[in-house]
């Protein structure tokens, strides 16, 4: 079965169709024990985006109400699939993130039918949510890719069930007269395990498309993606930079 795309565009600068399925894919490196650790507690200055008690800070993409994702008593979020993204009512420029999230313990489809979610940076941005512990798929698709763009750098992947952490540095771009001055950059820690370091993305990430830069908004929400999968979150909190 043929992973990913090869009538797609080539990525500027790069060799590979927009979710190139031959691209290489990202070697495996076997994470520590962070996602059999509870909660990573939040620093004293962090804005703490839900702690397992309510979804105050969110609401729904669609129409602006109230996120209709459901809250559990363990804590976590899940996904309530055909609900639509969620994002934070409060707005961010450069921020570090903190994320953690679970795929299903029961594991149903494969590539991109699997644990499929997402993290958005001002809303535009995904840093990809995805179960690729033994599921290829398209590389710039993975768990962890800058999505359409970047494949990360090691494929640092738990079991279904674990909880994956995600730390991100995100610096947003910058635009001057129309044009983009200095393109977003990122860097992501997926279990404590380095798989982007300052990278310079060329644009809000596309499906099947290649990215590029219109000017927009300096701040814009952290958003969540529904993708159709109960793919489950806790402790997110971040700190402006």
């Amino acid at each position: 079965m043929a992973l990913g795309y090869q009538d797609t565009p080539i990525i500027p600068d790069q060799q590979w169709h927009v979710h190139d399925g031959e691209r290489p894919q990202p070697r495996i490196v076997v994470p520590g024990n962070a996602s059999q650790l509870p909660p990573v507690a939040p620093p004293s200055d962090a804005l703490v985006l839900f702690d397992g008690k309510n979804l105050d800070a969110w609401e729904s993409v669609k129409g602006g109400g109230p996120a209709a994702w459901k809250v559990a008593g363990d804590g976590t979020c899940e996904v309530v699939k055909g609900t639509g993204n969620i994002r934070t009512k409060k707005h961010f420029g450069d921020i570090q993130l903190h994320v953690e999230w679970s795929a299903p313990t029961v594991i149903e489809g494969d590539g991109q039918g699997r644990g499929n979610s997402g993290v958005f940076l001002m809303g535009l941005y995904e840093v990809q949510v995805l179960d690729c512990y033994q599921n290829p798929t398209y590389p710039d698709g993975t768990t962890a890719a800058v999505y359409g763009q970047f494949p990360p750098l090691v494929n640092a992947c738990c079991k279904p069930g674990e909880w994956h952490l995600y730390d991100i540095l995100w610096q947003g771009p910058k635009f001057h007269a129309g044009s983009c001055v200095a393109p977003a950059r990122i860097t992501v820690l997926h279990n404590g395990v380095v798989v982007h370091h300052a990278r310079e993305l060329q644009g809000p990430t596309q499906h099947k498309r290649t990215a590029c830069y219109e000017p927009h908004a300096p701040v814009g929400p952290v958003m969540l993606q529904d993708h159709n999968n109960p793919v489950r979150f806790r402790n997110i909190w971040l700190r402006e930079i």
